[in-house]
C-alpha cells in the first residue's frame, strides 16, 4: 500500500470545519471505541508533547473532549492490559473482575450493547484480553500479531479489517466497534515510512529519565524491564522512544483511514469516537521501562478522548477509570445497565452537568505497591520494601522529589495514608500497607548474562 504524506493526509482529510458538530445530538449513534496498547497517557501531538505527530487522532481532541486523569486501577499480574480490558468490558474493579474465560457474558458491556440494538464488532488482540466478553461480540476478529512481520503491518492491517466491515455490513443497526490493535506494545516496529520521521539522536529523555530506579519496587526483572540494559542508557532510551513514536504515528496513520471511511459512508455525523490506551508505559522513568508501576507517567494512567455528536469541546481532569466507559457507552447507546456495575457514567461530566465523579484516585500492582492521588498530591507504599512516596504534584509532576521523609509533611503522609486505607476496603483490598519482615530496599540489577527469575509475560 502507498503512504501518503501523513500531514498532508490529515489536512486533505479532515479539515477542522469537517469536523464532529458538537450542537447535534444523535439518539443511539454509532460508537466506535479504538483501545491502543501500552499507549502513554501524553502520548499525543494534540496533548503538547514535543515530537509525537498524530494529525489524525488530534482532530478529535481539537473537536471533542478530554480526560487528563483516566487511569487503569490495578493489576495483579504483570500483563496489565488483561485487567484493564476487563475492567473496562465488565465495569468492575480490579479486585472483583472475572478471570479472563469466566464470568457472566450476558453481563458484559457488548452483549449489553446488543440488546439495545447495536450490531457489536471486535478487532484485535485476543491474548491477555476478557475472552468471555470478546466472545460475546457478534464478530469477534483475532488479530494477534506475534512475529515482527506482522507487527509492521499490524494498524494497516486491523484497518483493513474495520474499513471492510463499514463497507460491507447489511443491516442498518448502529454499530458498536471495539478495535483493538496491539500497539505501540514491542516489537516496537512499524513501516520505514514512519520510523523514518524519527531519529533517535533527535528525541528528548524523559524529564524524569535515571539509569535505576531507587530502590526495589517489588517488579524489578518483570519481562517489559528487561526489554533495555541495567543501567539504563540515554542512547538505548533514545532509540526505543523513536521506534514507540513511530508505532504511534503508524497507527494514527491508518486511524486517519478509517476516519475517512466513516466520512465517504456518510456515518462521520452519527458517530461517537472513543480513544484510549490499556496502560501506560515508562520507557525510561524513574528508570523503569515497563507498566506495572504506579507513576503518572508509568503503568496505570491512560490517554482518553470521547468526540462525536453532542460531545462539546472541552478538558476535565476529573478521576476516571477505564470501567467508567462501560456505563458511558451504555448511555450513550440508550442500553440498560447489569445491576453489578461499579463503574460509573462519565457522559455527566462530558454535557457539563457535574465536575467530578470522584474526589481520589486509587491505583495497586499486585501486593507490592499501592498508590493514592487528589488534584494535588501523590502517597505511592511499598510495603514489601517499607518504602513510602510523597509527591507534590502542582510542583512536580514528573515525580521527581520525594517529600515523604520530610517532617513539615508527615501529616499529609499520615492523612493520604488513612485516605488509602479507605479506598482499599471500599474496593474489596485486604492486601497489607505493612508487613512484619520487609525486604531491604536497595536493589542491584542482574549481571549481563545472570539467570533472573522468569516473570509472567505482559
Amino acid at each position: 500500500m502507498k503512504i501518503i504524506p501523513i500531514l498532508i493526509t490529515a489536512i486533505i482529510c479532515f479539515p477542522l470545519a469537517a469536523v464532529h458538530a458538537a450542537d447535534s445530538p444523535v439518539k443511539h449513534p454509532n460508537i466506535l471505541h479504538i483501545h491502543a496498547d501500552d499507549h502513554r497517557a501524553d502520548g499525543l501531538g494534540a496533548f503538547g508533547h514535543p515530537m509525537v505527530k498524530t494529525p489524525n487522532l488530534d482532530t478529535l481532541v481539537a473537536s471533542g473532549f478530554t480526560f487528563t486523569h483516566c487511569y487503569t486501577m490495578g493489576s495483579m499480574v504483570g500483563a496489565v492490559c488483561q485487567p484493564s480490558r476487563t475492567m473496562m468490558l465488565t465495569g468492575k474493579s480490579w479486585l472483583r473482575i472475572p478471570k479472563p474465560a469466566g464470568g457472566d457474558a450476558e453481563k458484559s458491556l457488548p452483549k449489553v450493547m446488543s440488546r439495545a440494538g447495536y450490531e457489536t464488532w471486535h478487532c484485535g488482540k485476543g491474548g491477555n484480553e476478557y475472552t468471555t466478553g470478546l466472545n460475546a461480540f457478534d464478530t469477534n476478529l483475532i488479530m494477534d500479531d506475534h512475529t515482527v512481520d506482522l507487527r509492521r503491518g499490524s494498524s494497516e492491517r486491523h484497518a483493513d479489517a474495520a474499513i471492510k466491515f463499514l463497507q460491507t455490513r447489511k443491516t442498518d443497526k448502529p454499530f458498536y466497534i471495539y478495535l483493538a490493535p496491539p500497539v505501540p506494545h514491542d516489537p516496537r516496529v512499524a513501516a520505514p515510512e514512519f520510523h523514518g520521521m524519527y531519529k533517535a539522536s533527535d528525541v528528548p529523555l524523559p524529564p524524569a529519565f535515571m539509569p535505576l530506579h531507587p530502590f526495589d519496587n517489588g517488579e524489578m526483572t518483570v519481562r517489559d524491564e528487561m526489554l533495555a540494559p541495567w543501567p539504563r542508557t540515554p542512547e538505548d532510551t533514545k532509540q526505543q522512544l523513536a521506534d514507540y513514536y513511530a508505532c504511534i504515528t503508524g497507527l494514527d496513520h491508518h486511524v486517519g483511514r478509517i476516519f475517512a471511511e466513516l466520512k465517504k459512508s456518510g456515518q462521520w455525523d452519527n458517530t461517537v469516537i472513543i480513544f484510549t490506551g490499556d496502560n501506560g508505559l515508562s520507557i525510561g522513568e524513574h528508570g523503569l521501562f515497563g507498566k506495572q508501576n504506579l507513576y503518572e507517567f508509568g503503568g496505570m494512567h491512560v490517554p482518553c478522548v470521547i468526540a462525536g455528536p453532542g460531545i462539546p469541546k472541552g478538558k476535565s481532569e476529573a478521576f476516571i477509570y477505564l470501567m467508567d466507559l462501560f456505563p458511558t457507552i451504555a448511555e450513550y447507546g440508550g442500553a440498560k445497565l447489569p445491576d453489578d456495575i461499579e463503574g460509573q457514567s462519565i457522559a455527566p461530566i462530558i454535557a457539563g452537568k457535574e465536575s467530578k465523579i470522584r474526589d481520589l484516585c486509587y491505583t495497586g500492582y499486585r501486593n507490592c505497591q499501592r498508590a493514592l492521588r487528589d488534584q494535588r498530591w501523590k502517597l505511592i507504599r511499598y510495603p514489601l520494601v517499607d518504602q513510602t512516596q510523597l509527591f507534590d504534584l502542582q510542583t512536580d509532576p514528573h515525580e521527581l522529589t520525594n517529600l515523604a521523609a520530610n517532617p513539615e509533611h508527615a501529616a499529609k503522609v499520615v492523612e493520604l495514608t488513612a485516605l488509602l486505607e479507605k479506598e482499599m476496603a471500599d474496593h474489596g483490598d485486604s492486601f497489607p500497607l505493612k508487613v512484619e519482615n520487609p525486604k531491604p530496599a536497595a536493589w542491584t540489577p542482574p549481571k549481563a548474562g545472570e539467570k533472573v527469575k522468569k516473570a509472567r509475560k505482559p
